[in-house]
Order: structure tokens, then sequence, then C-alpha cells
């Protein structure tokens, strides 16, 4: 598995990643999906804090034991809720993030976090304390490295000005291309990369993505008509081939831009990562495939569609 420099960083993680959240609440198939993504070359592993409220961080860390210095793992923070309660408050202020590491370096049985994020943000946020809470915990050794979470260019603008982030987490994909428009751009220029999160577009861009494209897309997607997404992913099938399956052309176009530094796929099966590591078996992405891509497909404004 080839692997990238986070921005100007000591971390290099895989081409493709395991995003967490999806993988559910029983330990023993969690740790079967984990040990297939590993055993593959896979090195990041993404959590947070609010998966699960707690759980998801526990599970990772049951699941790593044994192996922790050979992986990456990413968590999040920002969100304020009670294990065993339901509902959460956004609380980006510095005393908050200082609690939530001790709280997730517990829960994941580690003493260091490699790439903490904060879990979303909005403009009004106290950004300078924030940023103060990530660089002192960089500083105390508790993390290697920080950045955000968030698909809001006005917020991610003010972090590129006013802070030390390695990385953005992002939904990037071939339907959702949000951050071509002026985000990727950008982060390329500063040395800050991207973790491309949903590059499956909820599965509809997988070698099941017609399938899924009738459940996931009901009501559109984004400036997509349902009529346009059906025939857009059954179009997405006829490039599966033995060069590279849907799934891995998926992959193979967040990966295309340098800002991005991994695609980070869910999973809530060993057959959804089998799926995934097609993409270690394709043929390298063409330029004229790419192209084609971006023709079928249309850029999407942020203007429209901010979350």
């Amino acid at each position: 598995m080839k692997k990238r420099q986070i921005g100007k960083s000591d971390l290099y993680v895989s081409e493709i990643s395991l995003g967490c959240m999806s993988l559910g609440t029983d330990e023993k198939k969690a740790k079967s999906i984990i040990d297939r993504a590993i055993d593959s070359g896979v090195n990041y592993l993404d959590t947070a804090d609010l998966y699960d409220f707690g759980d998801n961080e526990q599970i990772v860390g049951k699941a790593i034991q044994g192996r922790r210095e050979d992986l990456i793992i990413g968590s999040k923070a920002g969100n304020n809720f009670t294990p065993g309660q339901e509902g959460w408050t956004w609380d980006p202020s510095k005393k908050h993030i200082k609690r939530a590491v001790k709280d997730s370096l517990q829960r994941l049985g580690t003493d260091y976090i490699d790439l903490y994020q904060l879990h979303g943000g909005t403009i009004d946020d106290p950004m300078d304390e924030t940023i103060e809470a990530f660089d002192e915990l960089k500083q105390d050794g508790l993390i290697r490295e920080y950045g955000i979470s968030s698909i809001r260019p006005n917020v991610i603008r003010e972090y590129v000005k006013r802070s030390n982030i390695s990385s953005v987490m992002m939904q990037y994909n071939a339907l959702d291309r949000r951050p071509e428009e002026e985000i990727l751009d950008l982060l390329s220029e500063n040395d800050i990369s991207v973790l491309a999160r949903g590059p499956l577009a909820k599965g509809m861009l997988s070698s099941k993505g017609h399938q899924k494209a009738s459940q996931k897309a009901e009501d559109g997607f984004l400036e997509y008509s349902q009529e346009e997404i059906l025939a857009l992913t059954e179009k997405w099938q006829d490039y599966g081939s033995d060069a590279r399956t849907p799934t891995a052309l998926a992959l193979q176009y967040v990966l295309h831009h340098p800002a991005v530094a991994t695609a980070v796929f869910g999973a809530s099966s060993v057959e959804q990562v089998e799926d995934n590591l097609s993409y270690l078996e394709a043929d390298p992405l063409t330029e004229q495939i790419f192209s084609e891509i971006q023709a079928m497909t249309r850029p999407i404004t942020y203007q429209k569609h901010r979350s």
C-alpha cells in the first residue's frame, strides 16, 4: 500500500484508510473488519469520541492492541456529551478539548493520538482559544498533529491563516465536487492535506452503486435529481472492468488531486472492505478517464450546499 505524507508532518498514511464510524458495536465483527484492513496495508484508522458516544473508540482501542506503533490513529473532539445519555452540545472551548482528549486516550488505550481533529466548527467559535488548546496538547505530547473536520470554506480559510493544522477532513467524491471549487488548491498551496471522507458517495459509486442509488438518492443528491443519479450511477458501472472496479475508480478520482493524502472509506462488513481493496489491483487512472468523469459529473457550488 502506497503512503502519502500528511501536510509537513512526520505522519505518512495509506492512500486508502478506514473510517470507523460504521463499524457498529459488535466487537468481534468490528475487529474482523479492522484486521482485514490492517492486513491489507491500511495504516490509518479514523474515529471520534462522538461515534457511539465513546464506544467506537473503545472498540478500536481493543482491536489494535499489540500493534499500536504500526498505525496512525485519528480521533476528534468538540462535541460535549455524557456517555449513556442522549444528545450533545457543540463545545470548542479549551477546557472541553483538554478534557476530551484524556477521555479519548483512555478509551483508545494509548498515551497519544497521532491526528486529533476539531469535529466541526463555525465562524463564531473562539478559534484562538481552540487553536491554543490543540497547540498545547501537541507541546505536551498527547497528540502528534492536529487538524479540523469541516467542509465550511469560511472556517477552513480561518484555520489556514491562524493555525498550524496539518489536515482537513471533508466530504469529497466525484458527485460532491465542492472542494474543487476553492479549497483543494488553497490547502495544497499551504501544505495542508485532505482526508477525503465519503469517497463512494454513500455507496452510490461503489460496485453496487446503482442499487444503492435507488435507496440513497430517493430525494436526489445535492444538485442532482434522483433520475440523474440513477442514470449516472448506471453509467459509472460501465467503467467497471478488469482494469478497475467502480469502487476503485471512485477512490482513484479523489486521490487524483495532490492535496488529498487518503480516501477514508467506511465499512460495516469485511465484504465492503474487500470491495475497497480492489483499489490495490486497479490500473493507474489515466488523464483521459479523469477528464471523462469530470465531463460526466458536474461541479457543485458551496453557495447552495453548505454543511
